[in-house]
């Protein structure tokens, strides 16, 4: 017997998730609802775990981009 959170995703399904996640914040929220909560999918909790994880490192990569052109724009802009 299949239980509630082992149930497949239908493509429907899916489409209703990337919409949810495509709005501000509400997606982002979501996301942690969905990966820690004990009543989710398994499926989509691990999904949901794996985008955190990708958004966690676009935001490193995102200040990382920040400090090192940012500076090096300070440094020029006094310079100048």
């Amino acid at each position: 017997m299949e239980t509630v959170n082992q149930k497949e995703m239908k493509i429907a399904d899916w489409l209703i998730i990337f919409l949810i996640t495509a709005i501000p914040l509400v997606g982002l929220v979501m996301l942690f609802v969905w990966g820690f909560s004990e009543s989710s999918n398994k499926i989509r909790a691990t999904w949901a775990k794996a985008m955190l994880v990708w958004y966690a490192i676009a935001i490193a990569l995102g200040i990382l981009f920040v400090i090192l052109f940012g500076t090096a724009a300070i440094l020029g802009a006094a310079n100048y």
